[in-house]
């Protein structure tokens, strides 16, 4: 390895020939080589080798690998960026803003990469650093400019090559001090000639790059590092534009990526502020270069890299990313910042007739197709499409192919009935290139996905909406905003499960002869294609299991993300599998009581009860506030009432209350929950407080610990404390591990929301400002019920601080056996796969990114040196999913909705 000295370097070369590698293994490529040939395994041999000579390096590569995205998305990635020789993997221009605020940060994501055998070509420039030595020279920077090219004098020159020396060794000598060597390349790679000279005076433009010595850096282990300046032939030096040096060395190189680092992190929309996540300029330039607000130098950058990546193979793109999502860009599918790529034209057709080839058609569609009736199948689809109106989207190579049923007459919806894309095409990102053309062309669209497929992540990424039924196949959809519409569809897909599938599994539209025996729903009743489904024909590649992410769709389209309604229920592959029996089989809006409002959880619950489509509040009781309007809430006018126990156990007895939430203090709601006892009606109740935590005859609601099936079937539900609910989510995955006679250490820190509206120390900001309170250190009633909900003994020892919501665990649990913080990744990913308000990440989350989210996130899995003790962080928002949110998903499931019915995206 480069960066490690040579006892090190034996024993990476041991563990490789352990792993019976190739002698080619031995050279100072070896990490690429590794990966090209057998990613995981050897990665593994890899860090540990490292690990025994060089922590900080295992820790690096660990590190890269469980903090980006998806294990299997690295892998691929990093697969292809192994794939080509070691100077061809990207370009990176570091521009002058960057290495003066962000070189820090900078070089620790290079040192990652590099730890990774990748070597990243460095150009930089220094142009804010420039102007500032020039003012202070007395030099009028402002005017020294004409065409947004610095007009460059003797003088000027002078300074910018010193101050561009001085930049590169800064940057090398960072890049050094965390052991990555690095070469400073001054001078013998660009050759350029004057631009103007009459204009501009001493600036260039690149006319041949000498490749020699980026090339000798690379096999010597090191990182060239180049400044953006040239020579001409008899050896004066140049000031070149580093945006053109950058091109000039990726022409000659021919790089997969080149990367523009800057502050803004990616070009964006003006018209609409947002960033422009990916721009396939064979289709998409004109377009942009027609839009009015492309002007100036937006208008440039696209007319350059356009330019630039018509030079280069059509694998390579251009990546604008802020340095610090340097790495979720090139190892994800995701991205960070603006990718610009040629992309691939895409075919359209209408008709059979329009595909230019009908066996390539047949060879595609049976793509990752098994069973010995896939011809059959295949023959009986393609009938059916020479007699039914589709769009079919293909790009020349053929790598993807999507065919989406249009809406029939009195329905709005069409149905993506076939999708199949090549790993390859995954990697070129033509999957985000049909599927803008879709919602292009359909602005209302639905399809399933098996569950165990490896790119569900991404099409998550594409849905407004999902619903899991529980088999293993999982409903996708989006433009749908009418209650009715999604109600009718997830019927559909409850009652028929993989009958539903297309081709994103398209065996669906084949089998009519089953049709006839089953009940019309309503969409069936409005959608013929609907009532022909039977088994399913999977275009799609299957992954050995669900990802991370599963049931946590992210919020697209117009619909503001407050108003957007969220129709999810989401299966796992965790001990306890979600779906209950009831999920979206209620229809009728169902009635509800809330006694005590006056808090913030009451609060909080009331707005979720406001936008939900079928929760009808028709109480609201605080003795503070009787006979005042209730605020917050449109769908009828409720004054406050002073109900008492008598009250409630009148109002249960006539039976015109589906569900009654108790949002009291602790130890105030049994004698109304004794009322509704005694009127002999078995309605839902559910208890905010920690009342009846500890009664057993109480169902636990916890949907993500606890059974589902034992929610749905509760009359009695006991909401979970805040603190409680993120120890639990935090501590779970690890119960098999923990060691024995040791106890996990939980240390919380809480908003001053948390110690309620009623005035105490706790919530008095001016004696929480510059201040951290504990209190309740020992035996607080959340180490109960942590401890007794986990079967463990778990110490817990709660603050308050100055924010107004959110909670934040440091957790600390001992493990029993020594355990790499990857896997222990893993275990939480696959145990919280499918979990819509569940997010796990590989940094330690922070308050300010969960405060007002209605989820948990968990993160950080920093283990100890030993190998026997972890730390994990989680958050929470203390009055959402630590409380009303929680709440509204118990409501969902034991009364019959879809369990994150009316509950916003995480």
């Amino acid at each position: 390895m480069h960066c490690i000295r040579a006892p090190a370097v034996r024993a990476v070369t041991q563990a490789a020939t352990r792993s019976k590698c190739s002698s080619r293994l031995l050279s100072r490529s070896t990490p690429r080589a590794i990966v090209a040939s057998s990613q995981h395994a050897v990665l593994r041999h890899y860090a540990t080798a490292l690990g025994q000579t060089h922590p900080s390096a295992r820790s690096a590569v660990i590190n890269i690998l469980s903090n980006i995205g998806s294990k299997r998305e690295v892998e691929q990635y990093l697969a292809q960026f192994s794939s080509v020789s070691s100077q061809q993997f990207a370009v990176i221009k570091v521009g002058g803003a960057i290495l003066r605020d962000h070189l820090n940060n900078l070089c620790e994501v290079l040192r990652r990469l590099n730890y990774m055998g990748l070597y990243p070509i460095i150009v930089h420039g220094a142009g804010p650093q420039l102007n500032k030595l020039l003012e202070a020279a007395g030099v009028d920077v402002e005017n020294r400019w004409e065409g947004g090219i610095r007009i460059t004098d003797g003088k000027t020159l002078g300074v910018a090559r010193k101050l561009f020396l001085e930049e590169n060794l800064k940057l090398v000598e960072t890049l050094e001090a965390l052991d990555v060597r690095a070469r400073p390349i001054t001078s013998g790679v660009l050759t350029a000639q004057y631009l103007d000279k009459e204009k501009y005076e001493f600036v260039g433009k690149i006319t041949e790059v000498n490749k020699k010595p980026i090339e000798a850096a690379i096999n010597d282990g090191f990182l060239p590092v180049i400044p953006s300046m040239g020579e001409t032939v008899d050896g004066q030096v140049l000031n070149v534009n580093a945006d053109m040096t950058a091109g000039a060395l990726a022409e000659a190189i021919q790089p997969l990526k080149i990367v523009y680092l800057s502050e803004q992190g990616g070009l964006f929309n003006k018209e609409t502020g947002k960033k422009i996540s990916a721009i396939n300029l064979d289709e998409e330039y004109d377009y942009y270069m027609n839009q009015s607000w492309v002007k100036y130098g937006t208008r440039l950058k696209i007319k350059e890299l356009n330019e630039l990546l018509v030079k280069l193979p059509r694998s390579s793109s251009v990546a604008i990313i802020h340095p610090d999502n340097l790495e979720k860009e090139l190892f994800t599918h995701k991205g960070a910042g603006t990718l610009l790529r040629r992309g691939d034209k895409l075919h359209t057709a209408i008709a059979m007739s329009d595909f230019p080839d009908i066996q390539r058609l047949r060879s595609v569609l049976k793509r990752n197709r098994e069973g010995a009736d896939a011809e059959a199948v295949l023959d009986r689809f393609l009938r059916q499409l020479e007699t039914r109106p589709f769009k079919a989207y293909w790009d020349e190579r053929m790598e993807a192919l999507a065919v989406v049923l249009p809406p029939v007459q009195g329905s709005s919806l069409a149905q993506l009935a076939t999708y199949t894309i090549t790993k390859s095409g995954w990697l070129t990102n033509l999957a985000d290139n049909i599927f803008q053309n879709l919602k292009r062309d359909f602005p209302k669209l639905f399809w399933t996905v098996k569950q165990d497929d490896e790119n569900l992540t991404w099409f998550f990424d594409q849905a407004e909406g999902s619903l899991n039924n529980g088999k293993g196949d999982v409903l996708f959809w989006y433009g749908i905003d009418n209650a009715e519409e999604v109600r009718a569809l997830m019927t559909e897909f409850s009652l028929h499960g993989r009958k539903m599938h297309g081709d994103v599994n398209l065996e669906s539209q084949l089998a009519a002869q089953q049709s006839a025996h089953q009940a019309q729903t309503p969409l069936q009743a409005s959608n013929p294609m609907l009532q022909q489904q039977t088994r399913a024909f999977s275009t799609f590649p299957r992954a050995s299991q669900a990802l991370s992410q599963l049931g946590r769709p992210k919020a697209t389209g117009s619909l503001s993300h407050q108003s957007r309604r969220h129709y999810a229920t989401a299966s796992t592959t965790n001990p306890n599998p979600p779906l209950g029996s009831r999920n979206n089989t209620n229809s009728r809006p169902s009635t509800i009581a809330l006694i005590g409002a006056r808090g913030y959880t009451g609060q909080a619950l009331i707005e979720l009860l406001n936008t939900h489509p079928n929760m009808d509040l028709r109480h609201v009781s605080s003795r503070e506030l009787a006979g005042k309007k209730l605020q917050g809430y449109d769908k009828r006018e409720i004054i406050y009432e002073n109900l008492t126990p008598e009250d409630i156990r009148r109002m249960a007895e006539k039976g015109d209350i589906d569900c009654w939430v108790m949002a009291l203090p602790n130890g105030v709601c049994r004698p109304y929950v004794d009322a509704i006892d005694g009127s002999g009606k078995d309605t839902l109740v559910i208890d905010l407080s920690a009342d009846y935590r500890f009664d057993s005859s109480w169902t636990y609601g916890l949907p993500e610990i606890v059974e589902r099936s034992s929610i749905v079937k509760a009359k009695r539900i006991s909401n979970p404390g805040c603190y409680a609910t993120a120890a639990q989510v935090g501590i779970a995955p690890l119960l098999p591990f923990i060691a024995p006679e040791q106890q996990p250490v939980v240390f919380g820190v809480s908003g001053y929301s948390g110690a309620g509206t009623k005035p105490s120390p706790k919530n008095d900001v001016a004696n929480l400002t510059n201040n951290l309170i504990p209190y309740s250190l020992t035996d607080h009633v959340h180490e109960r019920e942590i401890s007794r909900q986990l079967g463990i003994e778990v110490a817990f020892i709660p603050h308050v601080a100055v924010w107004f919501q959110g909670i934040h665990h440091t957790i600390n649990i001992p493990l029993a056996s020594p355990m790499a913080a990857r896997d222990i990744r893993n275990l939480y990913q696959d145990r919280y796969a499918g979990e819509s308000l569940i997010k796990t990440i590989g940094e330690s989350p922070q308050v300010k990114n969960i405060s007002g989210k209605h989820g948990v996130e968990v993160g950080g899995f920093a283990v100890h040196s030993s190998g026997k003790r972890v730390v994990v962080n989680a958050t929470i928002d203390n009055l959402l999913k630590g409380a009303a949110t929680q709440c509204l998903q118990n409501m969902n499931l034991s009364l019959g909705y879809a369990e994150f019915e009316g509950i916003p995206k995480m």
